[in-house]
């Protein structure tokens, strides 16, 4: 999941996050309300890569395992929640667990994981032109950050969890560089915004970047990075959410098994070239 929020034009007009939901219906009744195993489940999404999932699983296995499945896509990472909460649609596919939590958190809406587990993981990776290995960087190197609070924090640890730095003991995920505690080569940290990282990599030592961006840069995680983020107990690796309650819904309990099967860690590992990983 990017975590830039982009918000329709159906969102604006509505004045507020939980109102004006007409432009995310489903065509059916409230998703909150069907418990029928046999009826169409709704799933709102972001494009790439859930989009993409959801459409392999109703093309390739849906039909098989008995659930008829609907997606809906949005740019936007405000919609599929309030649809969710509001019944316009029985779950959504593209966000990671600290996202939804400040999410319910300022919106005072009760959506949940599936249980079951993630799926996958849109990995942070370190790039540079003239570096071969993350150990390369030189005293005083300048190191480029993503700017948005979540994928900064995401960055940090990336570069704690390599050995690079050391960050305040017990700094949860809105650290920044002055929660540095230690930085033994004195590096410099350069914030830009997301998109900006791959055209920066000709300024700077190295920069850490998000897979979708680098993916669109033509950079490959799986072959460029010089450290990557892993799927292993990340945080930041995307689920199937519902609004509470309807987390035992069989039609959810269905797409949950299939998200996570080997056919779609198959399609995940062969189509996305190291920029989207299977998270389970």
């Amino acid at each position: 999941m990017r975590n830039t929020v982009k918000i329709t034009a159906a969102v604006l007009a509505a004045g507020a996050l939980t109102l004006g939901l007409t432009a995310c219906g489903s065509g059916s009744d409230s998703g909150s309300s069907k418990t029928d195993a046999n009826a169409t489940l709704t799933v709102a999404a972001t494009p790439t890569p859930h989009g993409e999932i959801l459409a392999y699983v109703k093309d390739n296995l849906a039909e098989k395992a008995g659930l008829k499945l609907e997606v809906k896509e949005f740019t936007d990472y405000v919609t599929p929640n309030t649809a969710v909460q509001q019944g316009q649609v029985d779950a959504n596919y593209f966000q990671h667990k600290p996202y939804l939590d400040d999410f319910n958190k300022k919106n005072g809406t009760d959506v949940v994981p599936v249980p079951g587990g993630t799926v996958h993981l849109e990995p942070l990776g370190v790039y540079s032109k003239s570096l071969k290995q993350l150990s390369d960087l030189k005293k005083g190197a300048t190191v480029a950050l993503p700017n948005d609070t979540t994928n900064e924090a995401r960055a940090l640890k990336l570069l704690e969890a390599k050995g690079v730095i050391e960050l305040k003991k017990g700094v949860g995920y809105e650290a920044t560089p002055k929660d540095i505690t230690s930085n033994p080569k004195n590096l410099t940290f350069k914030e830009l915004e997301a998109a900006q990282l791959p055209r920066s990599l000709g300024d700077v030592d190295a920069a850490v970047i998000n897979g979708n961006y680098a993916l669109e840069a033509k950079l490959s995680p799986a072959k460029d990075a010089l450290a990557a983020e892993s799927a292993k107990d990340n945080p930041y690796a995307n689920f199937l959410a519902v609004k509470k309650g309807n987390e035992n819904d069989p039609r959810v309990e269905k797409l949950a098994k299939l998200l996570t099967s080997p056919e779609v860690k198959k399609f995940i590992e062969d189509k996305y070239d190291g920029a989207v990983i299977p998270a389970f």
